[in-house]
């Protein structure tokens, strides 16, 4: 949703177009068969994939999982569920419908056919953009592997192993890019998407934000809300490229993305439903001692990953940006509906820095600061979610709110970078910085105590004491239906 009036209506939805073919060992929607080449070499990585799925994947043993795979790739009739073997998932190369009409819609190449083929002069930087994106999509898989062993339900536990799968099946849907069009370099490039590790010292993942530690359920819902959302930008911004299958890539991934958000919202939520109860029935704001996580706890994990998630959107002011989008090869949040020219020469706008120890602004061309465009975006994108949040807490008559930090705190990347803010967007030396980090980042005692609360609960409709169960169930079952059958059934 843009947040201001530069964008006009959204276009009318289509319907279910394009149906994915499971008859082929490789699902997909793209006459894979009809490109022996293409599917062998295709072929050739699978088994790589399932032997990363199989050591880096899910660490719990499953015996099945109520997964939802595609079926079309319209707007409506996609999804379809059923319990699912996690190593037999259809993992598969599913693009949205082509447009044979579509035009360039942004950049020197405004109005012109959107290209089929990759054009020599934007090879490697196109090519730079799926492995970047590509590089994502494994990462975070590994950084949740072990999340499983501490699952606060079989409900949560289901929708973690689905925001797994859908990721690897993004990892699917660029490497699918990179081996189609890319020739000899991209098979090579997709060999090191399964070669690189998150928090690997020696081949870490190319994102600072995913070398992160997932240390705990409260980490992935925020993980889920904050990082996963900066997905939903990236694909929104390549979803406009001039590259058609890149755009179509894109398009379809935004479908799955939606879930992986709501998991995080919901949870995030459920998590502020119990802790406020908890405030409530004892009279006091320190809940630990009764099984739930403090709320100053709670905002300050939301500082981390929003921060985390922010230079994610790499610098301000960036060239390489500007040179993407006059190109064609990455557009702006939602480009289509722009009210402007599409090209952005002479077009200027404010910037925020830091100069002489303030926050200061300056006025730069905007095709220098895409980045900054984009993650204005995103920022009133989160808040809308601590809104949603602070509803619960005004609905259970707890005076507490929580907040988005500034943009300026614990950055490592960008106009802020060397410099030190407070989450109240006050910029201080060093040693004010060291006093203040313990009430502003999560400390190892917070994650400690934390970790603490992460007792599995393994048995059918049961939640542990630090979250409120959902309202609802996944698909329209009951919130007690066996989404997980565990490899183990004395588990449940």
């Amino acid at each position: 949703m843009s947040t201001d009036s530069r964008t006009g209506a959204a276009p009318a939805p289509t319907g279910p177009l394009n149906r994915v073919d499971y008859s082929q060992r490789i699902p997909n929607n793209v006459g894979l068969a009809g490109d022996r080449r293409l599917q062998r070499a295709l072929e050739g990585w699978q088994p790589k994939f399932l032997d990363w799925w199989r050591q880096l994947g899910p660490a719990l043993p499953t015996k099945d999982v109520y997964l939802r795979t595609a079926v079309a790739v319209g707007r409506d009739g996609w999804a379809h569920f059923a319990h699912v073997p996690m190593d037999e998932y259809r993992w598969g190369i599913f693009l949205a419908e082509r447009d044979p009409d579509r035009k360039v819609h942004f950049g020197k190449h405004k109005g012109e056919p959107a290209w089929q083929e990759v054009p020599g002069e934007h090879r490697a930087a196109l090519m730079r953009l799926i492995v970047v994106q590509g590089d994502t999509e494994p990462a975070s898989v590994e950084q949740q592997r072990v999340l499983g062993d501490t699952a606060p339900s079989i409900y949560d536990l289901r929708n973690l192993f689905q925001v797994n799968v859908e990721e690897g099946r993004h990892l699917w849907a660029m490497v699918y890019l990179l081996h189609a069009y890319f020739g000899r370099e991209g098979r090579e490039e997709a060999e090191q998407l399964l070669k690189r590790n998150s928090g690997d010292l020696n081949a870490p993942r190319i994102l600072g934000a995913f070398n992160e530690a997932t240390t705990d359920w409260l980490q992935f819902f925020m993980f889920t809300y904050f990082t996963d959302r900066d997905g939903k930008y990236q694909l929104g911004t390549l979803k406009e490229s001039a590259f058609d299958p890149l755009a179509r890539t894109c398009q379809f991934m935004l479908k799955e993305e939606a879930h992986h958000m709501f998991v995080g919202t919901t949870g995030v939520e459920r998590i502020l439903e119990r802790t406020a109860e908890l405030m409530r029935e004892h009279g006091t704001a320190d809940v630990f001692p009764y099984g739930g996580i403090s709320l100053d706890v709670i905002q300050r994990y939301l500082n981390f990953q929003y921060s985390v998630s922010m230079d994610l959107f790499g610098s301000e002011q960036s060239t390489n940006a500007g040179n993407y989008f006059t190109a064609g090869l990455k557009g702006r949040w939602m480009e289509t509906r722009r009210e402007d020219d599409h090209v952005l020469l002479g077009v200027t706008r404010e910037l925020r820095h830091v100069e002489g120890g303030e926050i200061r602004t300056r006025t730069v061309p905007l095709l220098s600061a895409l980045n900054l465009d984009l993650r204005d975006e995103y920022a009133a994108d989160c808040a809308g979610g601590v809104r949603r949040w602070n509803r619960v807490l005004a609905a259970a008559g707890v005076p507490d709110r929580l907040h988005l930090p500034h943009e300026g705190f614990n950055r490592k990347v960008g106009v802020y970078a060397g410099h030190h803010v407070t989450p109240h967007g006050e910029v201080v030396d060093e040693t004010t910085w060291r006093a203040g980090a313990d009430a502003w980042l999560p400390t190892p005692e917070d994650r400690e105590r934390v970790a603490a609360l992460m007792i599995p609960e393994y048995e059918y409709g049961k939640f542990a004491g630090w979250i409120a169960p959902p309202r609802t169930g996944i698909n329209d079952q009951p919130v007690e239906f066996d989404y997980v059958h565990l490899a183990d059934e004395g588990l449940v």
